[in-house]
């Protein structure tokens, strides 16, 4: 991969001066490479990573895993059951994989009655879907390679008697 795009890819706020001086290229010509990354769909948006445990919100939303076995079609395999699937707003990424299941999907919803409606109600009556396993993700410990710090608790004296 381009040195430009890894750096951007590990910090996505270096100015353009700040990543020309790193890969030692004029500041003109990383523009123009982002600017045509960008236009290409190499590059298709830029992402601020954010550990919500230490918002100190008490509800901010479920994400499950759920790995779906499905029938490919003929002509198609994978891919047109795949988009039909993408296409939903609750499905926040699709992978094809290997292995017991084909599809794994990351869920996100504002509560567990929400993904699991909507596993029972739109993924799992799909036609050449024969199969869901939901996985709730109960903690976040890092993400896009970014270790998340605990959120500080209250510590309150022991009282003892």
């Amino acid at each position: 991969m381009d040195e430009i795009l890894e750096i951007l890819e590990n910090d996505a706020r270096l100015t353009p001066e700040e990543i020309a001086k790193m890969v030692k290229k004029p500041v003109a010509k990383v523009k123009s490479l982002i600017k045509q990354y960008e236009k290409d769909g190499i590059i298709l948006k830029y992402k601020t990573v954010i550990n919500k445990e230490m918002l100190h919100e008490e509800r901010s939303g479920v994400r499950a895993l759920i790995e779906v076995k499905v029938v490919p079609q003929k002509d198609v395999g994978f891919d047109y059951l795949a988009e039909r699937i993408y296409r939903f707003p609750e499905v926040a990424s699709c992978y094809l994989v290997s292995g017991s299941y084909d599809l794994l999907l990351i869920i996100e919803g504002k509560d567990i009655h929400t993904v699991s409606s909507f596993v029972a109600e739109k993924l799992a009556p799909m036609e050449n879907v024969r199969g869901t396993v939901t996985h709730f993700l109960l903690k976040k410990y890092k993400e896009d390679r970014q270790i998340l710090k605990r959120a500080e608790r209250a510590k309150r004296p022991a009282i003892s008697f």
